[in-house]
C-alpha cells in the first residue's frame, strides 16, 4: 500500500492551472449533490486531484451520451490516450485530468472501462443476469471506487476489491431508485431474468409504466443484493487512510439510506423518486465523523466472516489493472 501521492509531483511536466481546478470544482458541484457532499470530507490531498479526474468523466459521459453520429466513443478513446500521453485536448478538464492520470499511475484501463459503460448506456443494452448487470456496474460505479483508492494512495486488491463493491452497491442503489424514471425513457436496468420469473411482460410495462407487487419484488430482491455488498465495502474502509474514511463511509450512509427510502415506500420506486432529505444527510455526515470505520455486520451465509470475500467476478479486470500498474511503478 502506497500512501501520501502529493497532487502533482515533480515528474509531471505541467502542473494544472488554478482556473482549470475551479472549472473541474464547478462540475463537481453541479454535477453530483451526494458524491460532492460526501467529497468535502476527503483530505485536500485526495479532493484536489479528484476534481479533475471526476470532470473528465463527467465530460465523456456527456459526449457518448449526446453523440449523435458513430464513432463518438472511439474519438473519445483517443482524447483519453492523448491525455495519457501528455498531449490532452486543449480544454481545462483535459489538460487537468492528462497532470493528474500520469502523476497518479491511474490505470488506463479503469479509465478506458467507464468509456465502455457509458457505451453501453447510450446503446440502450439491457441485462439479462445479474452477472450482466454487475458488468455494467463495474464499468460505470466500481470504476469510480478504484479511482478515488488510487488517489488515496490505496493499491491493495483486497481493499480495491471492496470499493468495487461499494461502487456496484451504490449503482444497484441508483437503478432501484430510478426504475420510474428509467422506465418512461425507454429504459429498464432491472434483470430481465428477474422480471420474466415474476411475470412481467417488460414489453407491455415499458408501454405504461406503473407499479406493481410483482415489481416491488424485484426492486427488493435488487436492494438485497446491494445490502450485501454494502456489508462488504465495510470491511475496506479499515484499509483506507484514517482521514479518507469518513468521506467514504459518508457515501456509503447516504446512498445506503436511498435503498431505506425506497423500502420504506414499499419498493415502489415508479411512484415517486425517492430522495435522502438534507437534514437526513448532514446526520449521516455526522455520524461517519463520530464512527468513519464501521463495526462489520454481514449475513452469516454470505461467507465466512474471517476470509476476505474474492471480488466479484465481473470488477476483477479492474483489481488486476491496479497490480499490474503497482508491479511497473
Amino acid at each position: 500500500m502506497t500512501l501520501g501521492a502529493p497532487l502533482l509531483p515533480s515528474s509531471a511536466k505541467r502542473a494544472a492551472s488554478a482556473g482549470d481546478i475551479a472549472a473541474c470544482h464547478e462540475l463537481l458541484r453541479k454535477g453530483s449533490k451526494s458524491f460532492f457532499a460526501a467529497s468535502l470530507l476527503l483530505p485536500k490531498r485526495v479532493r484536489m486531484p479528484m476534481l479533475p479526474v471526476y470532470a473528465f468523466c463527467r465530460v465523456a459521459d456527456d459526449v457518448v451520451d449526446q453523440a449523435s453520429e458513430p464513432g463518438a466513443v472511439e474519438a473519445l478513446k483517443a482524447r483519453l490516450a492523448a491525455a495519457y500521453e501528455g498531449k490532452p485536448h486543449d480544454s481545462p478538464v483535459d489538460r487537468a485530468f492528462s497532470d493528474v492520470a500520469r502523476a497518479y499511475d491511474l490505470p488506463r484501463e479503469v479509465m478506458e472501462g467507464l468509456i465502455e459503460g457509458f457505451a453501453w448506456d447510450a446503446e440502450g443494452r439491457r441485462y439479462e443476469t445479474l452477472s450482466e448487470l454487475h458488468a455494467y456496474c463495474a464499468r460505470v460505479a466500481a470504476t469510480v471506487g478504484v479511482i478515488m483508492s488510487v488517489l488515496m494512495g490505496v493499491r491493495d486488491p483486497k481493499a480495491i476489491a471492496r470499493a468495487c463493491d461499494l461502487g456496484v452497491a451504490m449503482q444497484l442503489t441508483n437503478i432501484a431508485r430510478d426504475v420510474g424514471e428509467d422506465a418512461r425513457n425507454g429504459r429498464v436496468y432491472l434483470p430481465l431474468a428477474w422480471l420474466e420469473e415474476a411475470e412481467i411482460d417488460v414489453s407491455k410495462w415499458l408501454a405504461r409504466p406503473m407499479f406493481t407487487t410483482a415489481l416491488g419484488g424485484v426492486v427488493e430482491r435488487l436492494l438485497q443484493q446491494a445490502a450485501v455488498l454494502y456489508a462488504r465495502a465495510d470491511l475496506g474502509i479499515a484499509m483506507l487512510p484514517r482521514d479518507c474514511r469518513a468521506s467514504i463511509r459518508a457515501a456509503s450512509l447516504i446512498y445506503a439510506d436511498i435503498g431505506r427510502v425506497v423500502t420504506r415506500a414499499g419498493f415502489d420506486s415508479v411512484t415517486s423518486r425517492a430522495y435522502v432529505p438534507l437534514r437526513r444527510k448532514l446526520w449521516l455526515l455526522s455520524r461517519a465523523l463520530v464512527a468513519p470505520t464501521p463495526r462489520p455486520s454481514l449475513p452469516l451465509a454470505a461467507w465466512d466472516a474471517k476470509v476476505d470475500p474474492p471480488p466479484l467476478p465481473e470488477v476483477r479486470f479492474l483489481v488486476d489493472a491496479c497490480a499490474r500498474a503497482e508491479i511497473s511503478r
